[in-house]
């Protein structure tokens, strides 16, 4: 069998994520240290996991509907309101996805025609230029800059806009660089959507990790609301993240045209994470505080540290990640984290994972032990003093 003839073009054109690339090494390796996946080092409360449990022991275990318990979506829309000052309507402006990942599939194939280009603003999380793509769209890369802390500017989106433009990615708080918008930030784009049909596609997984200032959502700005789809979630906020279980709110037209593709696609996000969401969003302000505490600690030993082993960092506001240059050691990005891998068994992510703009600087995710991040450094401060 010719599998490379049978197989699609568009999946074999695919370039694999550079996130997972020294992973396997790392797993063989012992006393081996890890800053580089981004997930929460914290378990699920046990409250969250307890209603999962529950939901079990009572036997919930066949399908919802497909856009996901209304008890649910209830629960989202007031959560949404009390944290962030956002309305939707949970009947018909709400859906529950397997994930954020799949709510952000799910718009780029609702809303993209061949041929329609998507900006993406780099350096960003790896699969939106992949779904793009998939979609049969065409990513078109912004590279944002560390003197702007890796803000998109109102320049740089109008030099990218042309009359394809179908969609603008708004992927704040960032992942990799910790970069967010704030509400000017947002507010200074507004002219150059008006008069427009280009939509927003705000992925808000991070919502709830923002340092010194509140997060502010596109569709908080008037303006942008009835253009805007919001995506977030469970995993990072709630340490949630093999329950698989996101959500995406947008106007109702954009969610009847989501839905469709969800239930011939996944039929319901699963029953058990469901029940555990609810739980979660009832009575979970509690956990986002004490675990927001502990990663603003990561981040600002970090920031304060960083610099005094040679490496310049911006202090990222949103996320759980640093991203400082590593220019001054004169090894490229993927030279830095394989040579620091094997020699100090320190597992940091190249920049170039999240795109061209990413080069001369490496993702450092700070979900991991305050111990561990010390030891981390300790290492890290030795390998660049050896080069």
């Amino acid at each position: 069998m010719d599998y490379n003839s049978i197989l699609s073009d568009k999946v074999q054109g695919l370039v694999p994520s550079g996130i997972r690339k020294f992973f396997d090494i790392l797993n063989e390796m012992k006393d081996a240290i890890s800053l580089g996946v981004g997930e929460p080092d914290f378990v699920t409360p046990w409250h969250i996991r307890n209603a999962g449990i529950y939901s079990l022991e009572k036997g919930h275990t066949k399908y919802t509907s497909n856009a996901g318990m209304l008890s649910l979506r209830k629960e989202i829309s007031t959560y949404l309101s009390r944290r962030f000052d956002l309305n939707y309507d949970p009947a018909s402006q709400i859906l529950v996805t397997v994930g954020g990942s799949e709510a952000i599939d799910l718009a780029m194939r609702a809303l993209i025609n061949p041929g329609d280009e998507v900006i993406v603003p780099v350096p960003s999380f790896v699969c939106y230029g992949p779904l793009v793509s998939m979609a049969g769209g065409v990513p078109v890369y912004i590279q944002t800059k560390m003197e702007n802390e890796f803000r998109l500017t109102p320049e740089e989106l109008r030099a990218a806009i042309t009359p394809k433009t179908k969609l603008v990615v708004l992927p704040y708080p960032c992942n990799p660089t910790g970069g967010i918008m704030e509400r000017g930030d947002l507010e200074a784009l507004v002219d150059i959507f008006e008069g427009t049909n280009i939509m927003i596609l705000s992925d808000e997984i991070y919502a709830e990790l923002t340092y010194g200032l509140k997060h502010t959502s596109p569709a908080n700005i008037e303006a942008l609301h009835q253009r805007t789809i919001v995506v977030n979630g469970f995993s990072k906020c709630y340490a949630m993240t093999g329950w698989r279980l996101g959500y995406v709110c947008a106007p109702e037209p954009v969610i009847t045209q989501l839905t469709k593709l969800h239930q011939f696609a996944i039929m319901c996000a699963p029953t058990m994470s469901q029940y555990a969401a609810i739980a979660a969003m009832k009575d979970g302000d509690g956990d986002i505080e004490r675990m927001h505490r502990e990663y603003d600690r990561r981040r600002k030993y970090l920031v304060a540290e960083l610099p005094k082993i040679g490496l310049d960092c911006f202090e990222p506001r949103g996320a759980f990640y640093v991203f400082p240059s590593i220019k001054s050691t004169g090894l490229s990005s993927d030279d830095f984290c394989e040579r620091l891998l094997i020699s100090e068994k320190v597992a940091v992510i190249s920049g170039t994972a999240f795109g061209e703009g990413g080069e001369g600087f490496v993702r450092m995710c700070y979900a991991t032990s305050f111990d561990e991040i010390k030891e981390a450094l300790r290492r890290i401060d030795r390998f660049i003093k050896s080069l």
